[in-house]
C-alpha cells in the first residue's frame, strides 16, 4: 500500500476518535465548533462506520479489497498528473499519466496495479497542494463530520476534485453514491490498523490530528522544506 493511503488512513483514524477541550489557536479559530463536530463524528463512527469497516475486513477477501484500493488509487493517479501539470512538473506528470493509462487498460480500470509492478513510482498531488504552491492562503482549519480534517483552501480543492472526478459522471445517482460509499469504506478499513498509534501517541487526539494534518499539508506545499517559524503550530 502506498504512503499516501497510509497517511490518509492515519488521519481518518484520528478523525474518527474523540478529543478533549482546549482553547482556540491561531490556525484553528473555530476550534469549539470543530471539536463539537469531532464528537459528532466519533459517535457516528462508533455506532455505524467502524463496525461496518470491521465486517468489511473480516468477510471480504484481501484480494478483492486490494482491487478496490487500487481502483481508487488509479483515480488518484489521474488527478496527481493533472496537478503536476498545473504545478509545472511535466516529467512527473508523464509518470502519473503513464500509471493511469497502464492501470486503466491492462490493469482493468485500475483493479490491478501493474504500474507499480513495472516500477513506475507513485506520487500524490491534489488541488489543495496546487493552490498552496500558487500562493493561496490555507485559511482556517476545519473539521467536517465523515470527511475529516481540512482547511478552507484544501476544502476548495476537494470540491473541485469531486466535481470533475470520473465518478461524478456516472449517470445513475444510486450507483454513483454506492461507489463513493465504497471508497469511504475502503479508507476507513485502512484506518483500523492505525488507531493504536493514536491511542498511545496522543493525550488530546483532536489536537494531535490537527497538528499532523497541517504539518503534512505544509510539507507537501513546501516540498518538504521546513515552514517559517510563525506558521508552526505550538
Amino acid at each position: 500500500m502506498n504512503g499516501r493511503r497510509h497517511l490518509c488512513a492515519l488521519l481518518l483514524a484520528a478523525a474518527l476518535l474523540g478529543g478533549c477541550a482546549a482553547s482556540p489557536s491561531k490556525v484553528d479559530p473555530l476550534e469549539p465548533w470543530n471539536r463539537a463536530m469531532y464528537q459528532v463524528n466519533d459517535a457516528v463512527d462508533t455506532g455505524v462506520v467502524k463496525p461496518v469497516a470491521e465486517a468489511y475486513v473480516k468477510f471480504i477477501p484481501r484480494l478483492i479489497r486490494a482491487g478496490v484500493s487500487n481502483f481508487f488509487g488509479n483515480i488518484d493517479d489521474l488527478f496527481t498528473g493533472i496537478n503536476n501539470v498545473l504545478q509545472g512538473n511535466a516529467e512527473r506528470a508523464g509518470d502519473d499519466f503513464g500509471r493511469f493509462l497502464l492501470n486503466s487498460s491492462w490493469g482493468i480500470l485500475g483493479i490491478f496495479d501493474l504500474a507499480s509492478a513495472a516500477s513506475i513510482e507513485k506520487d500524490h498531488q491534489d488541488f489543495g497542494i496546487t493552490l498552496g504552491k500558487w500562493g493561496v492562503p490555507q485559511g482556517p482549519y476545519l473539521f467536517v463530520p465523515l470527511f475529516g480534517p481540512t482547511t478552507v483552501r484544501d476544502g476548495a480543492g476537494y470540491v473541485a476534485r469531486a466535481f470533475w472526478g470520473p465518478v461524478s459522471y456516472v449517470p445513475d445517482v444510486a450507483l454513483r453514491n454506492v461507489i463513493y460509499g465504497i471508497g469511504y469504506l475502503d479508507l476507513r478499513a485502512d484506518a483500523l490498523n492505525t488507531e493504536s498509534v493514536l491511542d498511545t501517541a496522543a493525550i488530546d487526539r483532536y489536537r494531535f490530528l490537527r497538528g499532523a494534518y497541517l504539518q503534512s499539508r505544509r510539507a507537501k506545499v513546501l516540498n518538504g522544506k521546513p515552514p517559517p517559524d510563525d506558521e508552526d503550530e505550538q
